[in-house]
């Protein structure tokens, strides 16, 4: 296995993303939408079925490599 498959799910209405959850890692994507297919039905997931995301990472690969800066360094509260 060289990659694997990250499900997450966010809220709809979820504007500072405090609602996304990990659901799970998953070695092919069709095991991953096969969790979606599971819950989907289920409550607070069947309110918001768009909010599931598959995203496919390689193993032993940096994933983010820019570097970053926090929230208040790009929107400056008095800006």
């Amino acid at each position: 296995m060289s990659s694997v498959h990250l499900l997450m799910h966010v809220r709809s209405d979820d504007e500072d993303g405090e609602g996304a959850k990990m659901i799970g890692v998953y070695s092919t994507e069709e095991t991953a939408k096969a969790a979606i297919d599971r819950l989907k039905v289920q409550p607070g997931f069947i309110d918001h079925p768009n909010g599931f995301h598959i995203d496919r990472y390689e193993i032993d690969h940096d994933n983010w490599t820019e570097g970053f800066i926090s929230w208040d360094e790009a929107y400056p509260p008095n800006a």
